[in-house]
């Protein structure tokens, strides 16, 4: 209900009542403008994007911490989330309400922290994005909760990503790699590159994950190290990391292998480490991992460089984008063409080898070419 009153000062009191029952008044000196404010109140209504005025003095600190409190992360994405909020953003607009929050404030924060300062070390590209997704993420969910209009991250200048071109370990790298490892992990290693599966997913397979006469591997879960250096099991990255692998000779002899020095039942870790228990990744990779690679003088890496080595593989051996995308679990082909694009075999050459392979004598085109020819004789 809403209704435009007379003051005795002579100015003009617009009032309304919103589905809470909470009163909401302005003054004008004009009737006119005390007429416009209500209209744009009842659109907002009637549109759906009303705003409690008041709903926006809550601190962002306050929101931020209710909404990443009830938010279903997963847990390193629950500690890195609270990192960024933490250390990035709260000092910076954490005590201020959130409807007091302008874009020009939250570009200010982001290009801070591409600054060096006291006692500060800039950030890289990819660490400032990943800070500003959270931010971004906090302000659209109050955008949905109605406690704001908009949302002030729309517009934000971020620092370009430079693009690096991934280089996957050879085979050659590879049989190195896996002859340098501790036993226990030896088949680990084959079966990364052999199946391109995430370090989380490789850590998480169980034995009844394998299928040794279909030759198929299920991915089922992953595991994430928590805080105190266990491990948690949980479901794969996305939907589309849910799949079926196909299983090649190499890792299925290397798996066979493994079980029978590691002998376990079907629902124990199929990789476990000294303990009995399943292998922590920060752990396997300063006692195993880091000792290996540096005895053989190979460059930085990861677990996940035996994920490019398998799509490089895929790749050289002709599979089509759509397939290396299904086989490494990537949400979409565009995901995997941003990766490996470099690696797909260049354009321009194929353009020459289709245009030229047509017209080459003997071929369908010439053959096409005659055919016609004969026909108009």
């Amino acid at each position: 209900m809403a209704s435009i009153a007379k003051r005795p000062n002579g100015r003009w009191r617009a009032r309304y009542r919103d589905d809470a029952g909470k009163e909401h008044a302005r003054h004008f000196d004009r009737k006119v403008d005390a007429q416009r404010w209500l209209d744009e109140v009842n659109a907002s209504i009637l549109t759906g994007q009303y705003v409690d005025p008041r709903a926006g003095r809550i601190t962002f600190r306050t929101y931020a911490e209710q909404w990443r409190q009830a938010k279903p992360h997963r847990p390193s994405t629950a500690a890195g989330v609270e990192k960024a909020l933490r250390v990035h953003a709260y000092p910076a607009i954490g005590d201020r309400p959130l409807a007091r929050i302008r874009r020009s404030d939250v570009q200010a924060l982001v290009t801070g922290l591409s600054k060096p300062r006291e006692d500060f070390k800039p950030l890289s590209p990819s660490t400032i994005r990943t800070v500003y997704n959270s931010i971004r993420a906090v302000f659209a969910a109050a955008v949905e909760d109605r406690l704001i209009a908009t949302s002030p991250c729309a517009g934000v200048g971020l620092p370009e990503v430079p693009r690096r071109r991934v280089q996957p370990l050879t085979v050659d790298q590879v049989r190195a790699l896996a002859d340098e490892m501790p036993d226990r992990y030896r088949a680990l290693i084959l079966t990364g590159a052999g199946t391109g599966l995430r370090p989380g997913e490789l850590l998480g397979m169980e034995v009844r994950h394998v299928d040794f006469f279909k030759r198929q591997l299920r991915v089922e879960q992953q595991v994430q190290q928590t805080k105190g250096g266990e491990v948690r099991v949980c479901p794969p990255k996305t939907k589309e990391s849910h799949r079926v692998v196909p299983l090649p000779d190499t890792v299925v002899h290397a798996l066979v292998a493994h079980l029978q020095a590691f002998p376990a039942e079907p629902d124990d870790f199929l990789f476990r480490g000294p303990d009995g228990g399943p292998v922590v990744y920060t752990r396997f990779m300063d006692g195993a991992f880091r000792p290996a690679r540096k005895r053989l003088g190979l460059a930085a890496s990861g677990l996940h460089a035996l994920r490019h080595t398998y799509a490089s593989l895929l790749i050289a051996a002709g599979e089509s984008v759509k397939v290396v995308s299904e086989r490494l679990g990537h949400a979409n082909a565009a995901m995997t063409l941003n990766v490996y694009s470099h690696l797909f075999p260049d354009s321009e050459d194929r353009t020459r080898k289709a245009i030229d392979g047509a017209f080459a004598e003997g071929g369908d085109g010439a053959r096409a070419d005659s055919e016609r020819t004969a026909e108009t004789r």
